[in-house]
């Protein structure tokens, strides 16, 4: 028997398992963290008081109050009503409106297309102007035309959301009666409300753009590209901000996971017919179900998006996909 016969055998690990390890650990991750949510909603909605005075009127008697809550099942013990609703959510039924009287992943799917259209168009408005004034403030580093972009980033990025929303609406809708105040279904509606939303993330893309790409600038790969004779737009465009596009990917996901959630006050201020404004509505009748419903679609939004990004990660960096 050769040495080489009783050598122990070796587990190539290849960069294929290695990724799908790391997707399946994320979606357990993700599972976790729905769980968590959901959990969370079910208690604090339930802290928030009860529903049947809510539902009956006024002059309702005590028999009447005892009979709804045994019909909605909330005469039963906290920990019996969690199992329901586990086992509700592991077959995907979330039960029904307290206030609409139909399935609350019904209600939820009529408001989401409005929802995606105020996030997406608020997105899309971030990117196409924080992306060029990233650019531009740090390719003028201690410029006045860098000190002119991070003022207007430290101003958005200061200024409530909602406020913004009042003075545009002040501005367009009543002094200059070009655009509605209010209302949904044609593109003058959503230019308010998607301006609104995007007036934060257009600072926080183009603050960390500027930032990571400055740092990629000074490194030795850039002042190699220079020396090669490249044009400067070529530089900054074709080997800068590729480089420093992984913290910036990170953060247009996260944002947009943000204007989902940040919509809630949008959609209120101008009565926006999305989900945000659907969970204050649910919230103020304590509509539990509703309310459950509407915190995992934020949850499972916010998931979603992180675990996109963090797949993205080995498109944009060959580094990263060799670490999985």
């Amino acid at each position: 028997m050769t040495a080489a016969s009783v050598r122990p055998a070796v587990t190539v690990r290849t960069p294929k398992s290695g990724l799908l390890r790391h997707i399946l650990v994320r979606l357990a991750t993700a599972v976790g963290v729905l769980l968590a949510a959901a959990t969370l909603a079910f208690l604090l909605v339930r802290l928030s008081g009860d529903p049947v005075k809510q539902l009956l009127p006024p002059d309702a008697t005590a028999a009447q109050e005892a009979t709804l809550r045994a019909q909605l099942g909330l005469d039963q013990p906290l920990i019996a009503q969690y199992g329901d609703f586990l086992w509700g959510l592991l077959r995907l039924d979330l039960g029904d409106s307290l206030v609409y009287n139909e399935p609350v992943s019904q209600v939820i799917a009529d408001r989401i297309p409005a929802t995606l259209e105020l996030a997406a168009g608020a997105l899309v408005l971030s990117l196409v102007i924080a992306i060029p004034a990233g650019i531009y403030a740090a390719t003028r580093r201690g410029r006045a035309g860098d000190t002119g972009v991070m003022t207007a980033v430290l101003l958005g990025q200061s200024t409530p959301p909602f406020w913004v929303g009042i003075l545009l609406v002040l501005l367009f809708s009543v002094r200059l009666k070009v655009l509605p105040a209010s209302g949904y279904g044609t593109f003058a509606h959503l230019v308010l409300p998607a301006v609104t939303l995007s007036v934060y993330s257009i600072a926080v893309i183009a603050r960390l753009l500027r930032s990571s790409l400055i740092d990629v600038l000074g490194s030795d790969h850039i002042r190699t590209a220079r020396a090669k004779g490249l044009g400067p737009a070529k530089v900054v465009l074709a080997h800068g901000l590729r480089n420093a596009s992984l913290p910036t990917v990170t953060v247009i996901g996260l944002e947009f996971g943000g204007l989902l959630g940040g919509a809630i006050l949008t959609e209120q201020v101008f009565s926006w017919p999305g989900i945000g404004r659907l969970t204050v509505e649910a919230i103020s009748r304590r509509d539990f179900p509703l309310v459950q419903a509407a915190v995992l679609f934020f949850a499972a939004a916010f998931v979603i998006v992180n675990l996109l990004v963090d797949l993205s990660y080995s498109l944009l960096d060959p580094r990263v996909r060799t670490q999985s």
